[in-house]
């Protein structure tokens, strides 16, 4: 947790009944690829004037529906077929801490930082998929994207600190962190989605 800087663990119970609802699991884990693709996407089209953002981005866009992709063959290896696209209570919930009526500058680093706090859940629950899930292949999948979220995570807080001071990236990141624990502490503990 402490490279994370996630302020409350996930609950042990979730890897448990996530590897008991794997179909879930698996559909809700293809929506969040496609959702994380979207949301780079967004990002570049706000904001094209930040050349650095454009740059960084656009190969993530390429990487995460890359891992849809994944994900979908993981499924088709279980004659699992995608379902359909549930809400998603976590980020709803995290989109409410955004600022809103503000500088577009700081609805920027909100953005980024909500984006970066996703990756870092995300890794954190894919940690615990490869180190508890019955299915080897699985495992070993996990762990790869656990990875690769790790690198998401370390990019967007980078994409912060290159356009706004050390000092407000680190206290609204800090507030962030705070956000999410009541958020998380606040969520039924559900196997069915990845957040």
């Amino acid at each position: 947790m402490s490279i994370l800087r996630l302020q409350l663990p996930t609950d042990p119970r979730w890897v448990d009944l996530a590897g008991k609802s794997l179909e879930f699991i698996l559909t809700d884990h293809a929506y969040c690829e496609q959702k994380a693709a979207s949301t780079c996407i967004s990002l570049i089209q706000l904001y094209p004037d930040k050349t650095e953002l454009v740059e960084q981005l656009a190969p993530i866009v390429t990487e995460e529906w890359g891992h849809f992709r994944m994900v979908l063959q993981q499924m088709k290896k279980r004659n699992i077929s995608l379902g359909r696209q549930r809400k998603d209570e976590y980020v709803r919930e995290l989109r409410k801490f955004l600022t809103v009526g503000d500088s577009k500058d700081n609805r920027l680093l909100d953005m980024l930082l909500m984006a970066g706090l996703i990756e870092a859940r995300s890794c954190e629950r894919f940690k615990l998929l490869w180190k508890n899930i019955g299915d080897e292949e699985l495992s070993e999948f996990y762990y790869k994207l656990m990875v690769s979220e790790a690198g998401h995570y370390t990019l967007f807080l980078g994409l912060a600190r290159t356009y706004f001071s050390e000092e407000k990236v680190k206290a609204r990141w800090a507030e962030w962190l705070e956000y999410e624990k009541k958020v998380m502490d606040g969520l039924a503990v559900r196997g069915d989605r990845i957040h």
